[in-house]
């Protein structure tokens, strides 16, 4: 496991890499090691956020079940700047909302895996990611997704 942490506008990130795939992303930490992959995904992050990047070209693997890779799936889709709401990604996904809830904050890549454009049907909803709904409001605004938000 090799693990590089990126300074970003919403505070440090450590992304963590596992047999040749991004496998999470945390805040915090304070690691240096570098890869291929590493490197080029802390480039797309700093791209990211000085916003000349819209979306991520990087091998990503999501651990855990099946619903867990699924809800995944259904978020990496959301483009930049839209939003779904938890009860469109259940409808997609023939699963009750609170699920997909549960599936976006057991996200093990946010940002990458943009869970940040999922909300509520009358609110943000929540955001694991340190800053909890700030740094979800944050994102949005950065994204130009902040309409939604008045």
């Amino acid at each position: 496991m090799l693990r590089l942490t990126v300074e970003t506008p919403t505070g440090a990130v450590s992304l963590t890499e596992e047999n040749g795939a991004l496998t999470g992303l945390d805040w915090g930490g304070a690691y240096a090691d570098h890869s291929p992959l590493l490197d080029k995904a802390a480039q797309q992050l700093v791209e990211y956020f000085s916003g000349d990047r819209t979306e991520f070209d990087l091998s990503l693997r999501v651990g855990g079940s099946d619903f867990q890779r699924r809800v995944c799936a259904a978020i990496a889709a959301i483009p930049f700047g839209g939003t779904r709401t938890y009860g469109d990604l259940a409808r997609d996904l023939q699963v009750p909302a609170q699920a997909v809830g549960q599936g976006c904050g057991g996200n093990p890549i946010p940002i990458l895996i943009p869970c940040h454009r999922v909300l509520g049907a009358q609110g943000l909803g929540g955001f694991s990611g340190r800053g909890g709904v700030e740094t979800k409001v944050w994102l949005l605004r950065h994204e130009g997704a902040a309409g939604l938000l008045i």
